[in-house]
């Protein structure tokens, strides 16, 4: 009995789990009152209190913010800067991480001469700030034609993306043994055989990684999307920032909540549904044999 009292009730543990909870605190207050206030109406927030649940539960914000509320470039709501985000995100985050597997892939089981320079030379671009690159991107994009489009934008997001997920993915592929891809070759596979028969099936832990730090990243971007996008090609996150700037008429707090909720919606769900792998992938390989 004594054994059960020191292992649950530490003075230590509790500290612990205190902690923890205020964190959780803190960080989900705003939470909350994103939540209820999006429920409330007009008049409700005017004179309530900011944490108090509504007194007449509303989706009027929501429906405004979906479909009717102004967003600086026309009074259609959200839903169209939405789609933009998902045919911006999905492509983007798919191409980087394919291509970061590949140059993984190469960059630790066939290397060449030079390689580790040129690893080297690739990694230097996950530490390039966002700024650095927007007047060569820029131009590039016009030499394209490809200037304030969703396409334009897929293409600048896989080329900043692909730094981080060759990253991943060549520090992922270096733990798995060198002896496994010799025997292969010996067998007869070749380049692209042992990359989707051998390395593929055990790269599910850090694709995920890739895909959800992918995601996250290129969702909730907003600089990209505000200099290299126009009218309604923009993403959701210019949306949401023209629609919460707007000065005319009356400041509607539930309409810009709702939006906002709607805007964090994909990426929440992301990381409820496959968060779990993150840190596995994170630390698949730090540690060998």
């Amino acid at each position: 009995m004594t054994d059960v009292v020191r292992t649950g009730f530490r003075p230590s543990r509790v500290a612990v789990y205190g902690v923890l909870l205020l964190a959780a605190l803190v960080y989900l207050i705003p939470l909350f009152i994103m939540l209820v206030t999006s429920f409330k109406t007009p008049m409700d927030i005017r004179t309530g209190n900011l944490m108090a649940l509504p007194t007449d539960w509303t989706t009027i914000g929501w429906t405004k913010a979906w479909s009717e509320a102004c967003t600086g470039v026309d009074c259609g709501g959200i839903r169209g800067y939405f789609w933009n985000s998902f045919k911006m995100t999905v492509p983007a985050v798919l191409i980087s991480t394919l291509l970061g597997a590949f140059n993984g892939y190469v960059l630790s089981k066939w290397k060449f001469k030079g390689s580790n320079l040129f690893f080297g030379m690739l990694l230097f671009g996950c530490f390039v700030p966002f700024q650095v690159v927007l007047l060569p991107m820029a131009a590039t994009l016009g030499q394209l034609g490809l200037a304030n489009t969703t396409t334009g934008l897929v293409l600048v997001h896989v080329i900043y993306g692909v730094a981080f997920t060759t990253l991943f993915f060549r520090n992922y592929y270096v733990a798995i043994p060198d002896a496994l891809i010799k025997a292969a070759r010996l067998d007869g596979a070749g380049f692209f055989t042992i990359f989707f028969r051998i390395l593929l099936p055990m790269s599910t832990p850090i694709f995920m990684v890739s895909l959800i730090w992918q995601f996250t990243q290129i969702w909730n971007d907003f600089l990209f999307g505000v200099v290299f996008a126009s009218g309604d090609s923009q993403p959701i996150t210019v949306a949401l920032n023209n629609l919460v700037n707007t000065s005319t008429g009356v400041k509607e707090y539930n309409v810009d909540m709702a939006a906002a909720m709607i805007a964090a919606l994909p990426t929440l769900v992301v990381y409820i549904v496959a968060g779990k792998y993150f840190i596995r992938g994170l630390t698949a390989g730090s540690v060998k044999g």
